[in-house]
Parts: structure tokens; C-alpha cells; sequence
């Protein structure tokens, strides 16, 4: 992660706060890193690096798929269904 160079205030009513807190804990992190990753989900600030190493993790996923002509079926299917 780069340097943190600006800070910023942000209130939460006690109850979402408290459930942030919680996922912090099980995740091993803070509530702010779980802030900033939010953010940079929502408004696409990762960087091209961040980017292009979740196409890679995704690449790297062993999904269930069918055959191109299977795929193609199945989409028309649901298309007109």
C-alpha cells in the first residue's frame, strides 16, 4: 500500500460501526483499510497494477463452464424464456 498522505473524518451510527469493527476482527484488519478498499471498489480508484492482479486472480479460478455452443444454447435459452 502507498503512503497515506490525507485523513479524513467519517461517522457511522453505533451499530454499523459496531458490525464494521466485527468484520475487521475476522478479517485481521482495520476498519479503515476496510473503508479504503470499499472505495476503491466503488469509485475504480485501484491502480492498473491492482487491476490487472484481480484479472489475474480471476484467470487463475478454476470455474464450471460448458462448451462455447453449450454456453451460446444456454444464453439463447434464457434470452427467450
Amino acid at each position: 500500500m502507498s503512503t497515506l498522505a490525507k485523513k479524513t473524518t467519517v461517522l457511522f451510527d453505533p451499530e454499523k460501526y459496531k458490525r464494521l469493527k466485527r468484520i475487521a476482527r475476522v478479517q485481521g484488519r482495520t476498519v479503515g483499510e476496510l473503508i479504503r478498499e470499499s472505495v476503491e471498489i466503488r469509485f475504480g480508484l485501484a491502480s492498473v497494477e491492482e487491476r490487472l492482479a484481480a484479472v489475474e486472480s480471476l484467470g487463475e479460478m478454476s470455474l464450471p463452464a460448458g462448451t462455447w455452443e453449450e454456453m451460446e444454447e444456454e444464453t439463447i435459452k434464457g434470452a427467450t424464456t
